[in-house]
């Protein structure tokens, strides 16, 4: 979110929270990227905002509250209001519960694959329309090849990621395995530590793909321990999504901080992972 537009995005989320009865007197920035999340004091509300032009509201909505009625391990919606989005000042604003974070420490990586595995079950079972994981690829190497949204990636950065993009796409859509509706994006940023466990929040990246291209978000100790994961697919997600994540740090309008240092950081390690595997991306 631009520095500039914060006080109007806390302003929104305090200004919606207060005309729906709750005592919204003071809020604590928890995240902020191209939507800030904000804890609201003194009601304890979680307050996911976004501008309108970029926001899914109603889609992540709907789908929260069908995988939190059917067990899965996501954060619910802030019972004391009605399950919507709320418009104010240009902004979408949602709200939900609020977990106190637990004694910090490391989270085990089969607890993490066995909250994932838990996910996947309950996603099994719902039937909503998403979009496919190579409609997200696609967006990537649109990026890739826009100059003007990236004209700080050079000549040589912007060749490896088209070709990693494109090849490794083509790669893993071809295997033909089974796929499913997936999370998107479940990497720890996207994971609560609660004394109910983990639960998994940010559901608007949810697509269909393999399994593998989930586990290619976390830590990579998780995939030893979720059952039935093909190998040689999960190593080509990883460098998929290492990819991805890349081409976002250079687009002109991308806001996570220290971004440019890490777009810079990951295309060393694709290098690198791309000779470890001997992947061919030429092709």
């Amino acid at each position: 979110m631009q520095a500039s537009e914060v006080s109007r995005v806390v302003a929104a989320a305090m200004s919606t929270a207060s005309s729906l009865g709750l005592t919204a007197d003071d809020a604590i920035v928890l995240h902020d990227s191209n939507k800030l999340t904000l804890r609201l004091l003194s009601c304890d509300v979680l307050a996911r905002v976004a501008p309108v032009a970029h926001q899914v509201a109603w889609f992540e909505l709907e789908l929260a509250q069908r995988l939190a009625e059917s067990g899965c391990p996501v954060a619910a919606l802030e019972p004391r209001v009605e399950p919507r989005a709320y418009e104010r000042d240009g902004f979408v604003v949602t709200l939900w519960t609020y977990y106190e974070p637990v004694a910090p420490g490391e989270v085990s990586p089969t607890d993490y694959a066995n909250a994932l595995q838990r996910l996947h079950a309950g996603m099994r079972e719902v039937d909503v329309p998403t979009p496919h994981f190579t409609n997200r690829v696609e967006q990537a190497q649109q990026l890739v090849t826009d100059r003007d949204r990236t004209p700080a990636l050079a000549g040589a950065d912007r060749e490896l990621l088209g070709d990693t993009l494109r090849s490794l796409r083509r790669v893993i859509d071809e295997r033909g395995g089974a796929e499913q509706l997936l999370h998107g994006e479940p990497h720890p940023g996207n994971v609560l530590t609660t004394k109910n466990g983990l639960l998994f929040i940010d559901l608007e990246t949810c697509c269909r793909g393999p399994v593998e291209f989930d586990l290619a978000h976390a830590p990579e100790e998780v995939g030893e321990h979720y059952p039935g994961v093909d190998q040689g697919l999960l190593r080509e997600c990883r460098i998929l999504v290492l990819a991805m994540i890349t081409t976002w740090r250079w687009d002109r309008g991308d806001q996570l901080p220290n971004g440019r240092r890490l777009g810079t950081e990951w295309l060393s390690q694709i290098r690198a992972a791309l000779d470890c595997k001997g992947l061919d991306t030429h092709g």
